[in-house]
């Protein structure tokens, strides 16, 4: 399932733009390749990140993935829900089972984000 209205990366996160304020998730593309996701490491409130940088990793079942920013900034909130139920990126990859929100700091860097037809070629490929 790909949504129309968010944007993606190459490394199969998602991008809910609010502002200068993005929320983050992994897709359902990755979240069905990585099977039952059993934990998630994200990175810390206040944190800087920068894109195309891993600042988290999701562990499943089956292997260990790197969660990357899909934009250069500052951890404002992270999914406290996932310390206990990390299945809900299983569950729910675009709502319950959201990653963090990021305070972008180049809003110039949207423009590398693929819309959700790119995104969609990207897994056919």
């Amino acid at each position: 399932m790909i949504h129309e209205d968010l944007q993606y990366t190459a490394e199969h996160e998602w991008v809910r733009l609010d502002g200068d304020v993005a929320e983050v998730g992994i897709t359902d593309f990755a979240q069905e390749a990585l099977g039952d996701i059993v934990y998630v490491s994200l990175p810390k409130v206040g944190d800087s990140v920068q894109a195309g940088q891993p600042c988290g990793e999701v562990e499943s079942t089956k292997s260990v993935s790197d969660i990357y920013a899909p934009l250069s900034g500052t951890v404002m909130e992270i999914n406290e829900v996932l310390d206990a139920a990390p299945q809900s990126i299983n569950e729910a990859p675009y709502a319950d089972g959201w990653l963090f929100k990021l305070r972008i700091s180049d809003s110039a860097q949207t423009a590398s984000l693929l819309n959700s037809s790119q995104y969609e070629a990207h897994t056919r490929a």
